[in-house]
């Protein structure tokens, strides 16, 4: 059974983390994967806890926003 992790900034939609999942889930289904096998887990991680560049997100991608 395949579990995938996604790590994304806080402040993702319920509508873009329905479509991540079923996006991931189809690409393991044409795979040959059982749909009900896969799970997906969404971690929303704040902007001031990621970094980038040695600087934390919410300095060095301010103008970044999640879908």
């Amino acid at each position: 059974m395949p579990s995938v992790d996604v790590k994304m900034w806080k402040g993702l939609s319920d509508e873009a983390a329905e479509r991540i999942i079923s996006g991931i889930t189809k690409v393991f289904v044409e795979l040959g994967i059982p749909e009900r096998a896969v799970e997906v887990i969404i971690h929303e991680i704040p902007k001031t806890h990621w970094g980038v560049g040695g600087k934390p997100a919410s300095k060095a991608m301010a103008d970044a926003r999640p879908p």
